[in-house]
């Protein structure tokens, strides 16, 4: 059997330079790999010129996995498949349930795992050099997902614990390779950095003479932006669009509430799980394209949403969304917590006319890789003539507890939402940034959103 050729060339691995270094050393590499020609064994190889990518990784799976000997590829933030490989491998040490996931008790056990690696021998392993970048070809990552449509310049952010050491520069080239295209390479070019938080912030000012001039400039923040913190200002201010992802989020709420707030500030705001609400958008609208029902929009006065238990971001979002087309103002928020988190809020129409919507966390036992996706949705009326009544159900989750649920209305139309296999952040992003600058129904839908969370305060 002939083994499968990997989808990436590495033209170098990480390479340790000055901050200074950085520029020199990648034309360095183009300028070796450019002249090879076609009767060599490394096609001639060409650097991107299409944008660029920031990625501020704060978060400590990948780190800690690193550290620990179980992961050798990018620290990226991405929960690829080496990452809930390395991930198994600890819970099968640690005899936990082996769900590639990062539990709590895995975190506490690569934790501990860390403490002891750290302080073993006379001076123990500082964090930094623990924290080492290595590429990996084989590794599936979101620089390979969108290298594989548009080679780009990354610039990794890696904020660590332990002591200032300052930052810590590598340099690395890779492509992906393409079938119909094997004579020339376009590859893409990766700057990682890597230090404290406080060091990160010190050099901050030279990020921005990093990214490729007349080239839009994306900026991926990893858990909730924050607008004190002086390299998110520095950054969002020279970037074409700021990309985060709700499912991350750990107070859904109030995070959101932080995204409304830099909106109003002009930060070009994308979020990724927004993106997820694409499909449960489509059939929405869909439903009450027919003339016959599209008159009867204005009855719709009960709206019920189930979401998997631990993000009510999606459901919030598909809310603001729908009240926005509508033209509903938020009146009454209110939020109460158990075995299913329910938050109840009231809208006013046009007409004077009043709509409850009903939000219910719903407890999963497999939540998968994004905690807090849509389960199902009902739309209807309190006036039984209405031709209003809408069910809309994830593939898996099904409808039950939509069509057992109680009302005046019978649904009129059932729709189904397929087995969606794009939601995973690395083909989003890659989405993402064919689009820059700001997003009107995004921050529509969010403003209303904001005004209702206010009303719980």
């Amino acid at each position: 059997m002939v083994s499968q050729a990997p989808t990436i060339y590495s033209l170098q691995a990480p390479k340790d330079v000055s901050l200074t270094e950085i520029e020199a050393e990648l034309n360095q590499i183009w300028q070796s790999y450019g002249l090879i020609g076609e009767d060599a064994v490394v096609p001639a190889a060409t650097r991107a010129t299409t944008f660029t990518l920031v990625v501020y990784e704060p978060e400590e799976t990948q780190y800690l996995l690193t550290a620990t000997g179980f992961y050798n590829g990018p620290i990226d933030g991405i929960l690829g498949p080496q990452t809930q490989s390395a991930l198994r491998e600890v819970q099968k040490k640690h005899h936990l349930a082996e769900t590639g996931s990062a539990t709590s008790e895995t975190l506490t056990a690569l934790r501990e795992e860390y403490f002891k690696k750290e302080h073993s021998g006379l001076k123990g392993d500082s964090h930094g050099s623990a924290m080492g970048y290595t590429f990996s070809a084989t590794s599936p990552t979101i620089a390979d997902e969108i290298a594989l449509r548009n080679p780009c310049r990354i610039i990794a952010l890696c904020p660590i614990g332990g002591e200032d050491e300052g930052v810590k520069a590598q340099v690395s080239a890779y492509c992906p390779i393409q079938k119909q295209s094997s004579t020339t390479l376009i590859c893409c070019e990766y700057i990682t950095l890597t230090g404290t938080t406080a060091a990160l912030e010190r050099i901050g000012g030279m990020i921005p003479a990093l990214l490729i001039g007349g080239l839009p400039k994306f900026l991926w923040w990893k858990g909730t932006p924050d607008a004190h913190n002086p390299l998110f200002k520095r950054l969002a201010a020279v970037c074409n669009n700021v990309i985060v992802d709700g499912s991350n989020f750990n107070t859904p709420e109030d995070d959101l509430l932080t995204l409304q707030d830099l909106v109003d500030t002009g930060v070009p705001l994308a979020d990724l799980n927004w993106r997820r609400l694409s499909a449960w958008q489509e059939l929405t609208a869909e439903a009450y394209d027919p003339p016959n029902r599209r008159a009867s929009l204005k009855e719709i006065d009960r709206v019920t949403i189930d979401y998997e238990k631990g993000n009510s971001s999606q459901a919030l979002l598909f809310l603001g969304w729908l009240a926005s087309r509508l033209q509903w103002q938020p009146v009454y928020y209110a939020k109460e917590t158990g075995d299913y988190d329910i938050t109840t809020i009231r809208f006013v129409g046009q007409d004077q006319r009043q709509i409850e919507a009903e939000l219910a966390g719903v407890p999963i036992a497999d939540i998968g890789e994004i905690v807090g996706d849509l389960i199902a949705l009902r739309l209807s009326s309190t006036n039984p003539q209405a031709n209003c009544g809408t069910v809309i159900c994830s593939e898996t989750g099904g409808c039950m507890r939509m069509e057992t649920h109680g009302g005046a209305q019978s649904a009129g139309l059932f729709q189904q939402v397929s087995s969606l296999s794009q939601q995973k952040a690395e083909a989003l992003l890659s989405q993402q940034v064919q689009r820059w600058g700001r997003e009107a129904l995004f921050e529509e839908s969010l403003a209303v959103i904001g005004k209702t969370l206010k009303l719980g305060n």
